[in-house]
């Protein structure tokens, strides 16, 4: 999937004092998403990392499941 805007990008965007309400909301809700998007893959990610790549990062393997169990909703 290509992602044609950024979440930088969308914050410009929002930022812009000509956009209708409608826009706006649309905007944050799609900011809301890519992040939503962005913290599962993370998360997926971290769950498949063993042991030894956990202790490069300083991460304990109960700290990376406990990670990984989060919805994607919570930061």
């Amino acid at each position: 999937m290509t992602r044609l805007l950024t979440q930088p990008s969308l914050a410009l965007l929002a930022a812009s004092p000509r956009l209708p309400v409608i826009a706006m909301v649309a905007l944050r809700f799609a900011g809301a998403v890519t992040q939503w998007d962005q913290r599962s893959r993370t998360r997926r990610a971290l769950s498949s990392l063993d042991d030894h790549m956990l202790r490069d990062i300083g991460v304990t393997h109960a700290q990376a499941r406990k990670e990984a169990k989060r919805p994607f909703w919570q930061p």
